[in-house]
């Protein structure tokens, strides 16, 4: 399966203007917080308009560019599973503003020649940043596509040297009831999802050029509900598998063990790779919605990018999903 590429896509298709320079909301040292908007009584719960954070320069990076057209700025910060937040998918936008994405520290460590724990803006500075249009596709049959501001996760794992013991990779998010409402006890505990929120990869997977540390999207700082200040985006694999608010990034030789995979193994494998050939336990995996269409489309292995096809050389995709 060969992967489509069309046109590039047009700056103006990408960011409304007048959502891009909406900049309500976003709470980072920089930016003040803002007032709530109140919903007219005995209307139907809808998400807030989206926080919008400063702009964010980067470079247009046009391998990545998709025929695909990018989902509305409104719908990818409105429309989000983030669980730290809540269970539905307005609730992020909604309660994000508890969130102080300043000051933040991220430990990359384990083994490690060279373990650091580095300011998020210290990050910020250590590659240039590049704008990079991917899709994202969630196992619950949606999808979208997003232009994310980041660079390859590589070069910060890169930063710390690697000892030739590290196999994989363990991403650890914030534990605090107070920012995260969703972690308060006895408001949310999926199938026993524990906190922190841990994800994980191999290493090669880690280190492949498509792995991006993402700091921003559609121009701005990534906002509260997407993932700020800090998520990684693992374009082939489904969207629970790119962890957001990270704090901790540890290399290990054993695989990590995973929200989801812990909470419900027999859903929810570590690799978790976009295979329309193997079915969630509740529902098929062969088409999906993308967020702004009506009609369903037909599902891409590994999400449409068939350059990691070699990660997988000699697996049985089926078994080890």
């Amino acid at each position: 399966m060969l992967i489509k590429r069309g046109g590039e896509i047009k700056s103006g298709e990408i960011t409304e203007k007048a959502l891009y320079l909406n900049r309500r909301a976003f709470m980072t040292g920089a930016v003040a917080g803002a007032a709530g908007l109140a919903l007219a009584p005995g209307a139907a719960r809808a998400a807030a308009p989206p926080a919008a954070g400063q702009p964010l320069m980067a470079a247009r990076n046009k391998a990545f560019d998709l025929p695909d057209a990018p989902t509305k700025f409104q719908e990818a910060t409105t429309y989000n599973n983030f669980y730290e937040f809540g269970v539905n998918k307005d609730d992020p936008a909604h309660l994000a503003g508890t969130l102080k994405p300043r000051p933040w520290k991220v430990t990359v460590d384990g083994l490690a020649h060279k373990p650091t724990t580095f300011d998020v803006d210290d990050i910020l500075k250590m590659a240039p940043l590049e704008e990079r249009v991917y899709r994202l596709r969630c196992v619950e049959g949606w999808s979208m596509v997003i232009p994310w501001i980041g660079f390859p996760l590589a070069a910060l794992l890169k930063r710390v040297e690697p000892t030739g013991a590290a196999k994989y990779v363990e991403f650890s998010t914030l534990v605090d009831p107070e920012q995260f409402p969703g972690q308060r006890k006895g408001l949310f505990n999926f199938g026993g999802l524990d906190w922190p929120y841990t994800e994980g990869l191999r290493l090669d997977e880690a280190l492949h050029p498509l792995s991006l540390l993402t700091v921003g999207m559609y121009g701005q700082v990534l906002p509260n509900q997407n993932g700020a200040p800090i998520r990684v985006v693992i374009p082939w694999k489904y969207g629970f598998k790119s962890a957001k608010s990270l704090v901790r990034i540890r290399l290990t030789a054993d695989e990590p063990k995973t929200a989801w995979n812990k909470a419900a193994p027999q859903e929810y494998g570590f690799y978790s790779n976009v295979n329309p050939k193997v079915d969630h336990p509740r529902w098929s995996q062969a088409t999906e919605r993308r967020i702004g269409e009506f009609r369903r489309r037909e599902t891409l292995m590994f999400n449409g990018y068939d350059q990691v096809a070699g990660l997988y050389s000699g697996m049985d995709l089926k078994k080890q999903y």
